[in-house]
């Protein structure tokens, strides 16, 4: 039972290990080299865990080479525009300025059905009302609706838009987190002083608690079970 426990902890960390240094991209969206490489690398891992008798190295060296592979293929791949369309292929219009393009669809298997239920997804219930649908390399559908279609922005009517700046998280469920604290120029008096207004005890009894570059605070209490 401590050999496979031992073995266990050895695959799982390799893992952790190996997919955290392929990067957030990866970790985000996948194209087909990626795909490949992680269901190899599922695979190789589960033999060793199911078969004590199959030494350990027989399962991380070949986990270690498939990361190499994938390394090396993406550092290619930055630096070679011919090499990324053979391995990731390009990306598709499905829709331009309001007409479905039959022939992509049927070129990259999506049916009418997917393209509505995506299109619904982000708001555009009228292909005609659609300038681009851009299906992407890593199988996301993209949609541009005509200007006249777009949600109306501050600057088209011409009114001054106040940034706030990026929010921090100073209290996340019940612990403060000094570091963003220290970092949006507050400390412990200054929050005490904010759960005073809102008759807080302590930290403990908030959920979640932001602060933006403007000041503006975002408080949500602990619900009452």
């Amino acid at each position: 039972m401590a050999i496979v426990l031992i073995r266990t902890i050895i695959i799982y960390a390799a893992l952790l290990l190996t997919m955290r240094l392929l990067g957030k991209r990866q970790l985000g969206e996948v194209e087909l080299s990626e795909f490949v490489v992680a269901a190899l690398i599922a695979d190789l891992a589960a033999h060793p865990l199911q078969d004590i008798g199959i030494p350990l190295m027989n399962g991380l060296v070949p986990i270690l080479t498939l990361f190499c592979c994938e390394v090396l293929i993406a550092g290619l791949s930055l630096k070679s525009i011919r090499l990324r369309g053979l391995l990731f292929g390009k990306p598709s219009i499905l829709i331009a300025r309001g007409t479905i393009d039959q022939r992509e669809m049927k070129k990259n298997r999506f049916t009418l059905d997917e393209l509505m239920q995506e299109l619904r997804a982000q708001g555009a219930l009228d292909p005609s009302k659609v300038e681009y649908a851009i299906l992407e390399t890593d199988g996301r559908l993209n949609v541009i609706l005509y200007p006249a279609e777009s949600p109306v922005t501050a600057s088209m009517l011409r009114l001054p838009a106040p940034d706030g700046g990026y929010p921090l998280t100073v209290v996340s469920d019940g612990r403060v987190l000094s570091d963003n604290l220290r970092r949006c120029g507050r400390d412990e008096r200054w929050l005490q002083k904010e759960l005073d207004k809102r008759k807080l005890r302590s930290p403990t009894e908030v959920y979640l608690m932001t602060v933006n570059e403007a000041g503006q605070v975002y408080l949500a209490g602990k619900e009452r079970t």
